[in-house]
């Protein structure tokens, strides 16, 4: 074999030994890529929205949740309808009264800045307790916790089970149906904050 034969064979399996490289990269990188499911993302409807969320967040001292607000409002509408951040009930205890965007983000906002400050800053507790309403905050602390996936089942078990008239709820998810805890969402917190960047440092 001369001289040139042995280079062409070397340069050859140069060539080949790259390419398995470079492939066995890109194999790697699909698979993460896989591995790792995208974060849910905030709609164009919700987007539209962030100004006027940044406004009253900022009137209502709560400037640094404008991620978890905008994540409350894909979780209640996904921006759609008059009343994008579902506030009617805290605004006059029914649903439906809120007819104007603006006044339901005001109000919304608002709720959540009460429900963030009676929490004492936990924001797990004062996340579900806009969708239970502020009585699981009284209802956490006086058992001297704090939020919990199982504490949320059994405050909405027992509101389910003591309600007058059961029919107006309606289990949101078959596991709600198992523990029958059909009042709210009992997987709420989860829920938004999937929408949240970087929740776990919030």
């Amino acid at each position: 074999m001369n001289k040139k034969t042995k280079k062409a064979i070397k340069q050859t399996t140069t060539l080949v030994v790259a390419l398995i490289v470079v492939l066995v990269g890109i194999s790697y990188f699909a698979n993460e890529q896989l591995e790792q499911p995208e974060q849910p993302i905030i709609s164009e409807a919700v987007q539209n929205y962030k100004p006027l969320i940044e406004k009253y967040a900022q009137q209502y001292h709560v400037a640094s949740y404008v991620d978890v607000l905008l994540a409350i409002m894909m979780q209640e509408s996904g921006g759609r309808g008059s009343d994008p951040m579902q506030a009617s009930e805290s605004y006059c205890g029914k649903i439906g009264c809120i007819k104007d965007p603006e006044l339901s983000i005001k109000q919304g906002v608002y709720y959540f800045s009460e429900t963030l400050e009676t929490a004492g800053y936990d924001i797990e507790l004062a996340i579900q307790s806009y969708n239970f309403g502020k009585g699981f905050i009284q209802y956490v602390q006086n058992q001297k916790e704090q939020y919990s996936q199982d504490i949320a089942i059994e405050f909405s078990r027992e509101m389910y089970q003591n309600a007058p008239d059961q029919s107006i709820y309606s289990c949101l998810r078959k596991e709600a149906k198992q523990y029958n805890a059909c009042y709210g969402d009992i997987y709420y917190v989860q829920a938004v904050m999937q929408y949240v960047p970087d929740a776990t440092e919030q």
